[in-house]
């Protein structure tokens, strides 16, 4: 265990703004932590997931929020558990935090920790709930087309981001973004709702409002699978799926038997009707049928073993020809 100075606080006396405990993982949690501090809340501990080996020399990696902690002098403990993990009970018990602040940590709270702080645990998440309910909200909000996303706080209960909200921000979804540009955008400003949250609560302008369950929708852990191109899908939504699942799993197809990995493509106005999954190449361009007679046109891929290149690259090299198809 990291030691910590939970003794400067024993005299009863409290800080200027609240005491917290900030449990995340990811790089989306770190600005929240940092405009934390930076708003004058003390925060004696951060939790965060186990160092873990990562890569293929698999060498031990630390996390984003690890790395923000010790960088702001902020003692860190990583449990392997906390459900039935008594010494981490204790712990967190001695300091009596006013709130517990919840942002992509990466486990389930366990109902002890829920009721442990006067404000609860507070949980910042990449959704206008009640939509996109799940691990992945961003990703699915892109892939799923939408025009139009955001942040909630919410009050963390039992359920999976069921709890009620807090506040709400929302921010526009560029038809070019993808989860990649898209994900730090609503980090910065789920970092100022944090903050603004939690000087509501404390002066009681902030009322939680429940969740409308029967709006709710799912975003699920993504899977290899999910980055499949199924062309009876339309190019737009195939697009969009593109850019959503950035920068895992990706598009992927099959051509002659051989993995192709889509980096880059575009919905496109072609004369020709194409049924789904065949492809044409037309000077430097690529164009594969899509569902509803959509047309996507690929700009740079990637076969198994080979390096990233343009389509005027691949026609080159691999000269596709008339009538052959992605995905068999």
């Amino acid at each position: 265990m990291v030691e910590s100075p939970f003794h400067i606080l024993s005299s009863g006396q409290r800080p200027n703004g609240m005491l917290l405990v900030f449990c995340g993982t990811p790089q989306f949690a770190v600005p929240t932590l940092e405009k934390l501090v930076e708003a004058g809340h003390t925060v004696p501990l951060v939790v965060t997931q186990p160092d873990r080996p990562r890569g293929r020399g698999m060498e031990v990696a630390v996390s984003p929020v690890k790395q923000a902690a010790l960088r702001l002098n902020i003692p860190v403990e990583q449990p392997a558990a906390i459900k039935n993990n008594a010494e981490f009970r204790e712990q967190l018990a001695a300091i009596t935090p006013d709130a517990i602040i919840v942002v992509g940590y990466g486990r389930i709270i366990p109902q002890w920790m829920i009721d442990l702080p006067h404000f609860g645990n507070l949980n910042l998440h990449a959704s206008l709930l009640p939509k996109y309910r799940g691990a992945a909200p961003i990703q699915w909000a892109i892939a799923d087309g939408e025009s139009v996303t955001g942040v909630t706080t919410m009050r963390i209960d039992a359920g999976l981001d069921t709890g009620d909200i807090l506040m709400q921000d929302e921010l526009p979804i560029g038809t070019e973004d993808t989860a990649e540009t898209l994900g730090p955008r609503l980090a910065s400003i789920g970092a100022d709702l944090m903050v603004d949250t939690l000087d509501g609560l404390d002066t009681g302008e902030i009322h939680a409002i429940p969740q409308d369950h029967s709006r709710a929708t799912l975003a699920p852990i993504l899977k290899k699978e999910d980055g499949r191109m199924d062309f009876s899908r339309t190019a737009q939504d195939l697009h969009n799926r593109l850019r959503g699942f950035q920068p895992w799993p990706g598009a992927f197809t099959t051509f002659k038997g051989k993995t192709l990995q889509v980096h880059q493509a575009k919905p496109a106005d072609h004369g020709a009707r194409l049924p789904p999954g065949e492809i044409a190449a037309e000077g430097a361009r690529i164009f594969v049928g899509c569902g509803q007679q959509t047309v996507l046109e690929l700009a740079e891929i990637q076969l198994e073993g080979k390096r990233r290149m343009t389509a005027q690259e691949f026609i080159n090299g691999y000269r596709p020809k008339p009538g052959d198809h992605l995905g068999q």
